[in-house]
C-alpha cells in the first residue's frame, strides 16, 4: 500500500505539488508586504487594512466561479487561467498609478487563488485513490503551507538587496510565468491519470472504489449542486467553517496578545516562529492518521487542542507566570493546527459527489473561507468592546462547538469506504 501511494503521488505530483510551491512562495512573499505597500503609496492605516482584505474577498468571491470554470474547462486550463490573471494582477500592482488600482488588483490576485486553489482541490478528489487520499491531500496543504513559511523570508531578503517592495512583486511575477510554462507544457496529470484508468495493469486492482474523472454530462450546475447538498453543506460544512474559524484566529490572537503582556515584537515572533515551525512539522502526519484511522481522530484532536488552548489562554493574561503560559498555549496550538492539516480538504473530496465534485468545491471552499475571513474580526470587535481574555474564550468556544460538529456529523456524511 505504501509503495502504490508513493507510485501515485510520484507520478501526479510534479504536476500538482510544484505549482502549489511555486504560487505560494510568490504569495507568501507578497501577502505580509501589501499593507506596507499601500502606505508606501498614500493609503492610512486602516485603509491599508481594507486594501490587504481585498485578497480574502476575492478569494471568497472567486470559489463559487472557480466551480464552475473548473467543470467546464478542466482543471490543467483552469489553473492556466488563475496564473495568467495573477500575472496581470501582480503587474498591475506593481505598476498601480493609483490606490483603487492597487485594491482591484490585490482583488484579483484573490480570485485567482482561489480558482488555482480549487483546481489542484478538484484534481485530486476526482484522481487520488481513497486509502490514501488523506495523505495526498494532507501532503498538497503542507506544500502551501511550506510557500507561505518561506515567501516571507524570501521578501526580507529581497528588501535587503533591493530595497523598495516591489521586489516581491516582481518575484511573484517570475514565479507566475514558471508555473504558467510548467502547467502548459509539462505532463498533463490528467491525460496520464487517464492512461492510468485504461491500462490495468498500471496500478494494482484493490478492489476499493476509485474516483474517476470529473464527468462532462448531465451537469447539475453550480447552484443546484449547492441545493442538492444542503444537508452536509450546513451540518459538516459549518463544523468545517469553525476550524477555519479557529486557525486563522490564532493568527491575529497571539501577536496581540503577546503585546497586551509586555513582550517586544523579538520575542513575539520567536514565539509565534515555533508554533508555525510545530504546526509545519506535523502536516504530513495528519493525513497518515486520516488514512490509518479515520478522518475524525484528526479532526477532533485538533479542535479540542486549539479551543481548549484558547479558553486556558484567556486565563492567564494576569497571572505572574503568563509569558510562560503564552509561549506553551501557542505550542499546543501549533500541535492543532498541524494536525488539521489537509483536514478540510480532504473532508470536502470525501463529500463531493462524484457528478458535479467541482461545482460542490467551491460552495464548500466558499464556507471555510468565511469562517477564517470572519473570525479575525469577531475576535477584533469583541476585544474592542470587552477585553482580549473574553476574545480569545470566544475562539475557543467556537472550537469546542466546532468540535462537536465534527463528532456528531463526519460518522453521518463521510462515506465509510474513505475510513480504512
Amino acid at each position: 500500500m505504501a509503495e502504490r501511494a508513493i507510485s501515485v503521488l510520484w507520478k501526479f505530483g510534479p504536476m500538482v505539488y510544484l505549482p502549489t510551491l511555486l504560487f505560494s512562495l510568490g504569495e507568501g512573499a507578497v501577502v505580509p508586504l501589501i499593507p506596507v505597500i499601500a502606505a508606501s503609496r498614500g493609503a492610512t492605516l486602516a485603509s491599508a487594512g481594507l486594501i490587504a482584505s481585498a485578497l480574502v474577498v476575492g478569494q471568497l468571491c472567486g470559489n463559487i466561479p472557480a466551480g464552475w470554470l473548473v467543470s467546464r474547462v478542466g482543471e490543467r486550463y483552469t489553473m492556466v487561467i488563475a496564473g495568467a490573471l495573477s500575472l496581470i494582477g501582480v503587474v498591475a500592482g506593481a505598476l498601480a498609478p493609483s490606490l483603487v488600482v492597487f485594491t482591484v488588483a490585490v482583488f484579483v490576485v484573490g480570485m485567482s487563488a482561489a480558482a488555482f486553489g480549487l483546481a489542484r482541490h478538484a484534481f485530486m478528489t476526482t484522481r487520488v485513490p481513497v486509502e490514501f487520499r488523506a495523505r495526498a491531500l494532507s501532503l498538497l496543504g503542507g506544500s502551501f503551507r511550506a510557500g507561505m513559511f518561506v515567501g516571507p523570508f524570501i521578501a526580507a531578503a529581497l528588501l535587503a538587496l533591493f530595497h523598495t517592495e516591489n521586489a516581491a512583486l516582481w518575484f511573484f511575477v517570475v514565479l507566475l510565468v514558471a508555473l504558467i510554462l510548467l502547467v502548459l507544457f509539462g505532463p498533463d496529470p490528467e491525460a496520464q491519470a487517464a492512461a492510468a484508468d485504461r491500462d490495468p495493469g498500471d496500478v494494482e486492482d484493490t478492489g476499493e472504489a476509485v474516483s474517476g474523472s470529473i464527468p462532462t454530462i448531465e451537469r447539475a450546475g453550480v447552484f443546484r449542486t449547492m441545493w442538492r447538498n444542503r444537508g452536509v453543506l450546513g451540518r459538516l460544512g459549518l463544523a468545517a467553517a469553525s476550524l477555519s474559524a479557529v486557525r486563522s484566529a490564532r493568527q491575529v490572537v497571539l501577536p496581540l496578545w503577546g503585546v497586551s503582556i509586555g513582550l517586544d515584537a523579538s520575542s513575539i515572533a520567536l514565539v509565534v516562529g515555533v508554533s508555525g515551525a510545530i504546526d509545519f512539522a506535523l502536516f504530513y502526519a495528519s493525513g497518515q492518521v486520516m488514512d490509518r484511522f479515520g478522518r475524525l481522530w484528526a479532526a477532533l484532536p485538533a479542535m479540542v487542542l486549539m479551543g481548549a488552548g484558547f479558553l486556558v489562554l484567556s486565563l492567564t493574561h494576569d497571572a505572574s507566570t503568563n509569558v510562560l503560559w503564552f509561549g506553551m498555549i501557542a505550542a499546543v496550538l501549533g500541535v492543532g493546527n498541524g494536525l488539521s492539516s489537509g483536514i478540510l480538504l480532504t473532508l470536502g473530496a470525501d463529500v463531493a459527489p462524484q457528478s458535479e465534485p467541482a461545482a460542490f468545491l467551491g460552495s464548500w471552499r466558499t464556507l471555510t473561507d468565511a469562517g477564517g475571513a470572519i473570525a479575525p474580526l469577531l475576535f477584533s470587535g469583541i476585544a474592542a468592546i470587552s477585553s482580549l481574555a473574553i476574545g480569545a474564550a470566544a475562539m475557543g468556544a467556537i472550537g469546542i462547538i466546532g468540535a462537536v460538529g465534527f463528532l456528531r456529523f463526519i460518522p453521518r456524511f463521510v462515506p465509510r469506504r474513505t475510513l480504512p
